[in-house]
């Protein structure tokens, strides 16, 4: 029991002396932080990029009955305001007083004395321009301290600045400011304006997130729609009436109507019917159901040019239709059909740039705004170097696929191994059995013409 009223006793005191603290004066600070800023210095951007030269612009307030004689600002380590200079304004009321000083930079901290102290009541701004930032980046907190009257203080923390961290990236663009031979390529109007390289260096790092986002929504999209396709071309070829028909509805409505409006009544009709939807999943669906009525007629055109004889001859081995369809014709379809195909996909990729529209944040999406911010096109043709990384390639394939299916259809490309070593078999039987049903040359031709001239005399 003596215990326990120990404790309570002990915990009464710790809570009575939190109180008199709370409750006991702290002493007034004669120079009060009121903001400290810094001017964004991102090529194309608004973001303060740390290692590059900014601005940074502190304020604060003088108060009451104090004077202020010099004032110390101190960043994190990595700042410098080596070869800067700074700008001091002081103002009373709307009043600008006129107030000179020193600033003497010392690394990551800088020193301003006046010539004379600012008053009371007061406000004191200084501008310190051509300093940087730590590198890192983060949010950097300038802080410091101050001479009075009475002395040295420490001055109020400022709230934090957000700073980008200089990457290699970033040190590209900004070796790239330095070059005669950009300032001169950007003197052009048209290059400046479409093919500016600070801004296209920066461009391929933003719009990299898009551009994979693109490549997700088509490759996710085209399994599907190569099984729709297919499914809806077989209906197509069907020998019931109804089921042709509505093969050809799905397939004519979705060829024939813009893919622009197709997207608007996906993702703006089906939440009016109360089914809300992944924006990213329901692209996935929009590319799926548009590609597959192309893909349909593909495959399609694919089967039907298969010969008859084809059909006739798996009937003669007893095949049903799934069976045919299934073993001879599709096989055969598929090879014929896979240049096609690979062009379709290709159509696809690049109409994911439609999905920009209804907000879906892919490749073009992501140009749109970092042109809005820019005030330049060059976003734009840095998002078709990102299309034609994908589509030269896959025109390229479909070029050599052509060329064999051709080459191989006209008997061409080599042979398979063992075939060849039968061939070359055969051809040496039809070699022998000649040479033994050849009949013996006469012997005159096999004698010498010593004994030609014997016999003859």
């Amino acid at each position: 029991m003596q215990h326990r009223r120990g404790a309570l006793l002990v915990a009464l005191a710790l809570a009575l002396t939190g109180v008199f603290a709370l409750a006991a004066p702290r002493p007034a600070q004669a120079l009060t932080t009121e903001k400290a800023t810094a001017r964004p210095n991102e090529d194309g951007g608004d973001g303060v990029i740390g290692g590059m030269d900014t601005r940074l612009t502190w304020e604060g307030t003088v108060e009451e009955g104090e004077e202020v004689t010099s004032v110390t600002l101190t960043l994190p380590e990595g700042a410098t305001f080596d070869h800067s200079t700074t700008r001091i304004t002081a103002l009373d009321g709307l009043s600008r007083m006129d107030v000179t000083g020193e600033a003497v930079p010392a690394g990551s901290s800088i020193t301003v004395s006046f010539d004379l102290a600012i008053p009371a009541g007061s406000l004191l701004r200084l501008e310190i321009t051509n300093m940087q930032f730590p590198s890192a980046g983060g949010d950097v907190v300038v802080s410091g301290s101050y001479e009075a009257a009475d002395g040295t203080h420490e001055l109020s923390d400022s709230a934090p600045i957000s700073t980008i961290a200089n990457t290699p990236l970033q040190s590209l663009v900004n070796w790239l400011d330095g070059q005669p031979w950009v300032d001169a390529w950007n003197s052009n109007q048209f290059l400046g304006m479409f093919l500016r390289p600070q801004l296209l260096v920066t461009s391929f790092a933003s719009l990299a997130p898009g551009w994979i986002l693109c490549l997700g929504i088509v490759v996710a999209a085209y399994p599907f729609a190569i099984a729709l396709g297919l499914l809806f071309a077989m209906l197509k070829i069907s020998k019931w009436r109804v089921v042709r028909a509505v093969a050809v509805v799905y397939i004519n409505v979705l060829r024939g109507t813009p893919l622009f409006l197709q997207i608007y009544i996906m993702f703006f009709g089906l939440p009016m019917m109360g089914i809300n939807i992944d924006n990213n999943l329901l692209g996935i669906i929009v590319m799926a159901v548009n590609s597959s009525a192309y893909l349909a007629e593909i495959f399609r055109a694919g089967i039907q040019s298969i010969p008859q004889g084809q059909y006739e001859a798996a009937s003669s081995l007893g095949m049903n239709y799934v069976q045919t369809m299934f073993t001879i014709i599709l096989p055969q379809t598929v090879r014929r059909v896979i240049p096609t195909v690979t062009s379709d996909f290709i159509t696809a990729f690049k109409d994911t740039s439609l999905l920009s529209s209804v907000g879906v944040m892919e490749l073009m999406m992501f140009s749109k705004n970092l042109t809005t911010v820019t005030g330049n096109i060059t976003p734009y043709v840095a998002a078709g170097i990102f299309y034609l990384i994908v589509t030269l390639p896959l025109i390229k394939v479909v070029g050599i696929v052509e060329e064999n299916i051709a080459r191989s259809e006209r008997g061409g490309g080599p042979r398979p191994k063992r075939r060849a070593q039968i061939a070359d078999n055969a051809d040496e039987l039809v070699s022998t059995d000649a040479e033994k049903d050849a009949p013996a040359e006469p012997q005159a031709l096999l004698a010498t013409p010593k004994e030609v001239a014997a016999d003859g005399c």
